[in-house]
């Protein structure tokens, strides 16, 4: 199965995402750059803090806690320290395009907490074979949205049918490393549907993805029990169609992808 993982600041939030069977919960200390980068963009710039990691540690038992710290600059040393001392379990580096960026990662890391290192620059894709053979990452997921930016792509999801995260996953696989991608709707859902994400996964040997901000939008729901709702139906569905997934042919996963890439070139012809 999967490993879902779902970004919130909210303890109580949290404690429902884990209830559910969230095997991640996601906060998101990030905020150097990304205005520069998706600024005017429909994505979530996050206002999380190390508070929020402490809070959320707090009511989690089950769920493992991971924390995006900034991408490096020279307060580094001391977030990653104070993230560690808040009870991280997993620590995602961002946007880094150089082995000596990891190298000072792992080390201010120290073996506290897994290192988990998001390939969403050009700089990145093209070093990772060489930063895993040295041992400088637990695990790997390929940021879609920013690397399809940096590769001057029309659509994130590009990325699967023209065989960008494809050759990544597969240098993770030459190491050992387990690795995830981008985010999934809950099923029925999704400019690109969840069911074609999902099989993909399958297809590439994929371990996890984020539940997206379509999955459970709470900028758009404010009572708790609704909420609780979306997650116990929401990821009992995703669960669903994981086993159905887990019994198929060879074959069921070759034609999806040839379905997902269809449906790719439809939503990037529209957007010409």
């Amino acid at each position: 199965m999967l490993k879902l993982m779902y970004i919130t600041k909210s303890p109580a939030v949290a404690r429902i995402a884990e209830e559910a069977g969230v095997d991640r919960i996601f906060v998101d200390l990030e905020k150097i750059g990304k205005e520069l980068r998706q600024g005017g963009m429909n994505t979530v710039k996050s206002d999380h803090t190390v508070s929020d990691v402490a809070a959320v540690r707090e009511v989690l038992t089950k769920a493992r806690l991971l924390v995006r710290v900034n991408p490096i600059h020279d307060g580094s040393r001391e977030e990653i320290r104070a993230v560690l001392s808040a009870g991280a379990d997993l620590l995602m580096l961002p946007y880094f395009s150089t082995k000596e960026e990891v190298c000072r990662f792992s080390e201010w890391v120290g073996g506290k907490a897994a290192r988990m290192l998001l390939v969403e620059t050009v700089g990145a894709s093209s070093r990772l074979d060489e930063i895993l053979a040295d041992g400088l990452g637990d695990l790997v997921h390929v940021g879609i949205n920013d690397l399809h930016l940096q590769m001057k792509k029309k659509f994130m999801f590009e990325l699967l049918a023209d065989g960008t995260v494809e050759s990544i996953g597969k240098i993770c696989k030459k190491h050992q490393i387990p690795f995830g991608f981008g985010g999934v709707a809950s099923l029925g859902g999704g400019r690109l549907p969840a069911e074609l994400v999902l099989a993909e996964h399958y297809r590439q040997g994929s371990d996890a993805v984020i539940l997206s901000r379509s999955f459970c939008d709470l900028s758009q729901i404010e009572d708790m029990g609704k909420v609780r709702e979306i997650f116990l139906s929401g990821v009992a569905a995703i669960r669903e169609y994981e086993r159905f997934l887990q019994k198929q042919p060879p074959g069921f996963f070759a034609q999806a992808h040839q379905k997902m890439a269809a449906r790719i070139a439809e939503i990037t012809e529209g957007e010409a």
